[in-house]
């Protein structure tokens, strides 16, 4: 009965997860690449699991039943083989594998910024999401914390400095022009947040005083959910924004139509 449950733990565990697709379908670039080393790392994982319970089943099996062989402890050398060999198979699936296979994409993600690529800025702060974009000097302005008001200056833009003045504030979705590469830069008011659009395959966090980013090229327009996925105080369940992605001229449209904070 205890080999049988295994079993059949073991089956039905297999049958729950091919079910039905678990996985929101990809938006962005690199994100067959995400779901490649996911896949992999299920497939392999998987493999080892359906072979443990077998095993395990099978010993159950053996040495349970009426006139089964008594257990025999096994040579120094065979113990030690057991032990050894599933942490070379762990090590090459986990390092080697993950590693090889996730290069290139990390190298997408986090490699040197292309030129064509468009950089936005998204700031997180209890439990709101707002976006910045460089005015048509192309460079943000400087910020100081001091500068912050919720109202007048939700990100303290220092209107001394001359790129500040016709930086592009907003709260609402950010706007995203399809096929381009993005450039997020991510910063925080008050607490760790989590920039994560599952359909991107991106999920960056925010810590304060710091600037971390995320990079994407979304390839499909529609309009995603930002979420934060870091608990972050009694609002966090709704601390969400929306990406709209659309067209190239659709986006450089209504960017023209959007002034400046100070202008």
């Amino acid at each position: 009965m205890v080999a049988g449950f295994f079993v059949a733990i073991m089956i039905l565990t297999v049958l729950l997860f091919l079910a039905r697709p678990w996985i929101p379908p990809v938006a962005s670039q690199h994100g067959n690449g995400i779901d490649f080393l996911i896949n992999y790392l299920l497939l392999t994982s998987g493999v080892i699991f359906i072979a443990g319970h077998l095993i395990l089943s099978a010993f159950v099996w053996k040495y349970s039943r009426r006139g089964a062989p008594p257990y025999r402890p096994l040579s120094s050398r065979t113990e030690w083989a057991w032990v050894l060999l599933p942490v070379l198979l762990m090590t090459a699936i986990s390092e080697a594998g993950v590693l090889v296979l996730g290069l290139p994409i990390w190298e997408e993600l986090y490699g040197k910024e292309p030129k064509d690529c468009i950089t936005v800025e998204a700031v997180g702060k209890q439990f709101e999401w707002i976006t910045r974009y460089p005015g048509k000097d192309g460079k943000f302005g400087k910020v100081r914390p001091d500068l912050v008001h919720d109202i007048e200056n939700p990100l303290g833009l220092d209107k001394d400095d001359p790129a500040a003045k016709d930086d592009i504030v907003l709260r609402g979705p950010l706007h995203l022009p399809e096929g381009k590469l993005a450039q997020v830069q991510l910063r925080s008011h008050d607490v760790i947040h989590s920039y994560t659009v599952p359909q991107f395959r991106i999920k960056q966090d925010l810590l304060p005083g710091f600037t971390t980013s995320a990079r994407f090229r979304p390839v499909r327009a529609g309009k995603y959910e930002v979420a934060c996925a870091e608990l972050c105080g009694l609002g966090h369940y709704r601390m969400r924004n929306e990406i709209l992605v659309e067209p190239e001229k659709d986006f450089q449209a209504w960017l023209s139509q959007q002034k400046g904070w100070f202008e």
